[in-house]
């Protein structure tokens, strides 16, 4: 379909980050946009407060006059994430709607734009919205379709006024091939999506097509150490070709400078702890200054950066209680996220609860997720989420905890969890993962600041 041909659009998965983004699109462009989503949330509530269309109800009869005739304006996005034997995504399948993925959408928009696209297994969220927020805050411009919702902006999609568009590429089911960038980065290729891919070799391949898809003249950004070439590598502690170097804790917050073969930026002051956010930082400020952003700007913008909601969130910061919130949802994205609170809290307690998403992803990392959480010093696991998945045999939480060489774990239901903090009020709380764990954080945050 053209972009310019399309006048009416409904999303299947409509509360979903990466449709809204793009439902929030369409809607600034003017078209009448409508969507499903499986239950009322934050972000379906801010939507239909935009004055988008949400239904609650999987049933062709719940949809709106203009959008139960196919036509040639008509479009119907669906994620992936969306089960097969939804009523609504078959009866769009069996009339001959025009229906796209998600991923093909962000193509068709992309299409004769310049693109920056930003993939990994992990780390593409904060990385893209890090180069959304320089070329904006600069004064550059762009379009950005984000994974998450930018704290500076409280959205996850901005509208800009130049051809420039920048995408957060998603590698499952491949999705990021229907894109061809200028400008691409790719933050990390650990084993993930196996129940697509079905091993690391094949997930690593779809990188390579995905790194192929540059356009002539294309720039392609890489951490060191992937195995990956014809790029520009970028790393911290490592001889890369866009470095940070003499990394230092200063009134709080991570200091650094940047180095690459032509710009040296020093004294870069960052909100994001981690060295994962360093990395996250110098690509993206890499990417900035491939477009002529001047340097100083570059800075500026980085200094100003407030994070990503749900990525190493302060939800609590008081003398008596730290709460921080993270997305993380796989062994890595655990590991670097431990970490960087280590680096903050040394001498505290860290209480984590922790949500598996995913069976497969469960039954595929166990050891690696039993490593890296054993590292806590208390630990409240929750079942698994299963998002699109049927539960597997012998396949749950306590799965898992049999595999813990931390004995202080026990697995928790949610209210479980609230009365067990709301007895022991924990100095540092931290709760991970990427399931509906989130319901938790307001009533957590309740109840450490009302103790």
């Amino acid at each position: 379909m053209e972009l310019d041909l399309i006048k009416r659009v409904y999303f299947i998965g409509a509360g979903g980050i990466g449709m809204s983004a793009l439902a929030r699109y369409f809607k600034k462009r003017g078209c009448l946009v409508g969507g499903y989503d499986k239950t009322s949330t934050v972000l379906t509530r801010t939507l239909e407060e935009e004055g988008i269309l949400i239904s609650y109800t999987d049933e062709a009869s719940s949809l709106p006059a203009d959008f139960e005739i196919p036509a040639s304006d008509l479009l119907i996005v669906y994620t992936p994430a969306i089960p097969a034997n939804a009523v609504l995504l078959n009866y769009f399948r069996d009339n001959g709607f025009n229906l796209k993925k998600r991923s093909q959408v962000l193509g068709i928009i992309s299409k004769g734009q310049f693109c920056i696209a930003v993939a990994g297994t992990h780390g593409k969220t904060t990385t893209s919205s890090i180069v959304a927020h320089i070329l904006t805050d600069s004064g550059y411009g762009c379009t950005a379709f984000l994974g998450g919702i930018a704290t500076n902006y409280q959205s996850n999609f901005l509208l800009g006024d130049n051809h420039v568009v920048v995408v957060e590429a998603d590698e499952y089911d491949r999705s990021f091939l229907t894109l061809h960038p200028d400008i691409a980065v790719i933050t990390s290729m650990d084993a993930d999506h196996l129940d697509i891919y079905g091993d690391a070799e094949q997930l690593h391949e779809s990188f390579h097509l995905f790194a192929q898809q540059l356009k002539t003249g294309g720039v392609l950004f890489f951490k060191k150490g992937l195995p990956l070439n014809g790029g520009i590598t970028y790393g911290v502690d490592i001889n890369a070709e866009v470095q940070a170097l003499h990394i230092r804790v200063e009134e709080g917050n991570f200091v650094f400078d940047y180095k690459d073969q032509d710009v040296s930026i020093t004294n870069i002051p960052l909100m994001l702890p981690g060295k994962h956010n360093i990395e996250n930082a110098i690509v993206a400020m890499a990417a900035a200054l491939k477009l002529g952003i001047d340097p100083e700007k570059v800075k500026a913008a980085i200094a100003s950066f407030k994070g990503v909601k749900r990525r190493f969130e302060y939800v609590v910061r008081e003398d008596k209680h730290i709460y921080i919130d993270d997305y993380a949802h796989h062994p890595e994205e655990l590991r670097a996220c431990f970490d960087a609170v280590r680096q903050l809290y040394p001498d505290k307690k860290m209480t984590v609860v922790f949500q598996p998403h995913l069976f497969s992803r469960t039954r595929d990392f166990a050891d690696d997720f039993a490593k890296v959480l054993s590292t806590a010093d208390e630990l409240l696991l929750l079942d698994i989420y299963p998002a699109r998945e049927l539960p597997m045999e012998g396949i749950d939480a306590e799965f898992l905890r049999a595999k813990l060489t931390l004995k202080n774990s026990k697995v928790y239901q949610k209210e479980e969890v609230l009365a067990y903090v709301k007895e022991t009020q924990p100095e540092l709380l931290v709760t991970v993962g990427a399931g509906d764990i989130d319901t938790l954080i307001q009533p957590l945050k309740n109840i450490l600041t009302n103790a």
